[in-house]
């Protein structure tokens, strides 16, 4: 089917949930995209933070041929090879002691809500009082289901279903005073994004992450850290909190995990694990043997191919270029992230959207978050040329499009040299 045959059967069969760009992409290599007509893409969104490893990487292919020949899925009621040799790579690298897998990432964080939940109960029927409130933190996204919206600041997100589940109060963010004016022994845990991604690629601050830490380890709630788009490698460590020295009671883990096929994972200490039995919780096709052969053979790549120094290379290439090219354009207002994690934010809402769409036409994939936020969550494998790519793309776009700010930078960025 073309394009124009897609777009006219999804508006009269699908829900719409998505404003969908008018593109029809069929295949992909490496860092790109293909579309119909044969026009290639470079993509640095990788599918919103998925595709990890690109595009026809052969590790997931032969992966996904070499396990489809054996077993795509069978029940959790039985054992197969994949779930305990994820889960102890997976452990290892969080340190943390147990894995539960899901279908998704707001899955997982289901999933770390009822953990929460079930250990503040087996703290009070061990004499210890620990109550069922969250606290979340403003700018804050989860996930869609009912509880991860519950704990989701964004009121656009929560509103149309309301009512969502009760004891959930948002912290300022970064904001160390709130939170320990908010936090009580009624709160049976402290919820946080090391990054946050949809809230505009924002790092939570060392001093909160460690009262957090402090404040939580005093009544025996927990501390969960949401690592759905910042885990697996993406800021240059295994996990982004990783970076702060914090060790968390819970952490979830989702979108590079499976290079591209749906797969969840919360991961958690042996202290919080005491609270779920058999029974208590499940998943029909979480931790499927096919979804795990392809996560170990992302994790095997990853290391094999030295891909977390290779990200902190190139995720410091890219920071320092745009941080360059904040210096030249005055419309960009902050340059944030870690590895390949990050954003520029700019001046207004008209001038993000234009960017977008600009961008687009050069054929360049990134997205808009938090309204005024440029996001860039490219693949592990993006080489310089490829932000050097960008770079003068943006450069072009803003000098078109927004104030310069200063005459003597007003010539174009050539890529790999230095701005200003």
């Amino acid at each position: 089917m073309k394009l124009d045959a897609i777009q006219a059967a999804e508006a009269k069969l699908l829900l719409t949930t998505y404003e969908r760009n008018p593109i029809l992409f069929v295949r992909g290599e490496g860092v790109h995209l293909i579309d119909e007509n044969g026009n290639r893409y470079l993509d640095l969104l990788s599918g919103i933070g998925v595709n990890a490893l690109g595009y026809s990487h052969p590790a997931i292919e032969n992966a996904i041929a070499e396990q489809s020949k054996k077993l795509i899925h069978i029940s959790n009621l039985f054992f197969h090879e994949g779930q305990a040799e994820l889960a102890l790579r997976l452990t290892e690298a969080s340190g943390m002691d147990r894995a539960f897998f899901s279908n998704s990432g707001t899955e997982a964080w289901e999933a770390a809500l009822k953990l929460a939940r079930a250990y503040a109960g087996v703290k009070r029927s061990e004499g210890k009082h620990l109550g069922t409130k969250f606290l979340a933190l403003d700018q804050s996204f989860h996930g869609r289901t009912m509880g991860s919206v519950a704990t989701t600041s964004k009121e656009k997100y929560r509103e149309p279903f309301a009512p969502v589940m009760p004891d959930v109060e948002f912290v300022r963010f970064n904001d160390v005073e709130d939170l320990k004016a908010k936090f009580s022994n009624e709160v049976c845990a402290v919820l946080v994004e090391a990054i946050q991604g949809e809230g505009g690629i924002r790092p939570v601050s060392q001093e909160f992450l460690n009262a957090a830490r402090k404040l939580t380890e005093s009544t025996g709630a927990l501390l969960i850290v949401d690592e759905i788009q910042a885990g697996l490698g993406r800021t240059g460590k295994w996990f982004a909190y990783q970076h702060y020295g914090v060790k968390p009671d819970v952490t979830t883990l989702a979108k590079p995990i499976a290079g591209g096929l749906p797969l969840g994972v919360m991961l958690c200490t042996e202290e919080a694990a005491r609270a779920i039995h058999p029974g208590m919780h499940g998943t029909t096709f979480g931790g499927g043997p096919l979804a795990c052969a392809v996560a170990i053979a992302v994790f095997d790549t990853i290391e094999k191919e030295h891909l977390l120094d290779h990200i902190n290379e190139v995720g410091s290439y890219f920071h320092q270029k745009l941080d360059q090219l904040k210096q030249k354009h005055s419309a960009i207002t902050e340059v944030r992230g870690l590895g390949l994690m990050l954003a520029a934010e700019v001046d207004s809402v008209e001038l993000a959207k234009t960017v977008l769409a600009e961008m687009l036409k050069r054929r360049i994939l990134i997205n808009r978050t938090s309204e005024t936020v440029l996001r860039f969550l490219p693949p592990y494998i993006l080489g310089k040329e490829h932000v050097d790519e960008a770079i003068a793309a943006l450069d072009t776009i803003l000098t078109e499009h927004g104030p310069v700010s200063t005459g003597e930078q007003a010539h174009h960025i050539q890529g790999g040299s230095n701005i200003g």
